[in-house]
């Protein structure tokens, strides 16, 4: 089995309820981390091209960078924590990525030593 990973950073604010009780808004520089993996390579020696799980990566950051996600889809209606923004990413990128490959996990971390990962499988 085969591994790689792609790492973006995207900033966005965000205010979280806890126990009912709604935080400050704050921004933070997001930084996800994308891991696919799978158990063949092609004629080239590759699992996949890094340069393709990038731009499907970027292709979902774009929609919540620069962003108050309380106000963007679907955190207008979901709790914005970092575990909620990871399956957020991870669904999004699930469906785009190459033949042969599948989504292992999506990691999140929104401050230094504070992450979260959706894992797929």
């Amino acid at each position: 089995m085969f591994e790689l990973s792609v790492c973006r950073e995207f900033r966005a604010a965000h205010a979280i309820t806890m126990g009912g009780v709604r935080e400050e808004s704050h921004d933070h520089c997001w930084r996800v981390r994308a891991v696919v993996r799978g158990d063949r390579l092609d004629s080239d020696g590759l699992l996949c091209d890094f340069h393709r799980i990038e731009r499907e990566l970027e292709s979902v950051l774009d929609l919540l960078r620069g962003r108050d996600l309380n106000r963007t889809p679907p955190f207008d209606r979901v709790n914005p924590t970092a575990e909620n923004v990871a399956r957020h990413i991870a669904e999004g990128i699930s469906q785009r990525i190459p033949e042969g490959v599948s989504l292992k996990s999506v990691s999140v971390t929104e401050a230094p030593g504070c992450t979260a990962t959706f894992v797929t499988e």
